[in-house]
């Protein structure tokens, strides 16, 4: 399923969040869908869901490793054409707020218009997408359910194009 802003023209960086599996908890789409609204003033966002591989209890040796790589094989397939790929891992580089901004700042002041973020399952991102990411970020070192990600990483998005256009945010 495709969640989007109304693509709209004017705007210079366009966000791709690719995430595997559905959003199914009724509060955290309340979330996403608040911060999509409160994003549509600053940049076009779409939110790319691609489907998970479903495990039974006890899976064959090997099992995870296979629904993680079919599950990275799509995130990649669903990646835009020349974007710069961020993608979200526990032994990723932790960024301060304002080091976001900067990134995205400095990407579209570079003309790099499209900027994607790839949120693994719950077995996490294969080493293909983290192989081919410019960047591997973590949103902390604390353990999330992948769901929360999604609505972690908008909030600091949205945050940062507050701090890129000098509007109050809360520290």
């Amino acid at each position: 399923m495709i969640h989007s802003i109304e693509l709209r023209r004017g705007y210079s960086l366009e966000i791709v969040i690719i995430a595997v599996g559905r959003m199914k908890e009724r509060y955290l789409a309340e979330g996403i869908r608040e911060y999509m609204k409160r994003l549509r003033p600053y940049v076009n966002l779409l939110i790319h869901e691609v489907a998970d591989e479903h495990l039974q209890k006890g899976p064959a040796p090997g099992a995870e490793l296979i629904s993680k790589t079919r599950e990275g094989r799509r995130l990649l397939e669903a990646l835009p054409e020349n974007a710069i790929l961020v993608a979200l891992d526990p032994e990723g580089e932790e960024w301060p707020s304002r080091e976001l901004a900067a990134r995205l700042n400095e990407w579209e002041l570079q003309g790099r218009g499209r900027i994607a973020f790839a949120i693994g399952g719950e077995l996490g991102l294969s080493e293909e997408v983290l192989v081919r990411a410019d960047q591997v970020l973590s949103l902390s070192r604390m353990t999330f359910p992948y769901q929360i990600a999604r609505l972690l990483l908008l909030e600091q998005i949205y945050r940062a194009f507050r701090i890129n256009r000098g509007e109050p945010y809360h520290r």
